[in-house]
């Protein structure tokens, strides 16, 4: 019993980590020039959420160091995509918040991306993937809850 379940183990994350990498590729050429994946997902944090948040904040968001959010934020500010300001509270920390030509960009990206991910849940059906999602949620949520 306990060699099937590892053997299922191992086939489930292979399969995940299969499909995140064909996705990323798929998803990443699809998205406007020079904006990478992880640029996207933090303009459509930022959008969904419509709060500011703070650089270590999004970096737990996310499950990255300080150090590649940092990055990335680095790399969203130059491009006026986002606004980086100090916190008014706490003078050590900084707030982000996406900015107009941000919500472009993120409206930009989806725009490339939707239709290809409409094409994949249209393959599926809608049935299976509904049925799908919160089998993956709970998935999540145990890995988050274990990290």
């Amino acid at each position: 019993m306990k060699e099937e379940t590892h053997s299922l183990a191992v086939s489930l994350f292979s399969e995940i980590l299969m499909a995140d990498q064909l996705a990323r590729s798929r998803l990443g050429k699809a998205l406007p020039k020079g904006m990478e994946l992880s640029h996207f997902s933090v303009l459509n944090h930022l959008t969904r959420t419509g709060v500011e948040r703070s650089p270590a904040q999004l970096a737990k968001a996310f499950h990255v160091t300080r150090g590649a959010m940092t990055n990335t934020l680095s790399k969203l500010e130059v491009a006026g995509y986002i606004h980086i300001r100090p916190d008014w509270d706490d003078a050590r920390r900084k707030m982000v918040a996406i900015s107009p030509a941000g919500k472009q960009a993120r409206d930009a990206a989806l725009a490339g991306i939707v239709p290809i991910i409409s094409e994949v849940v249209s393959e599926l059906g809608s049935d299976r993937v509904k049925a799908t999602l919160p089998i993956l949620r709970e998935l999540r949520l145990k890995l988050e809850a274990s990290g």
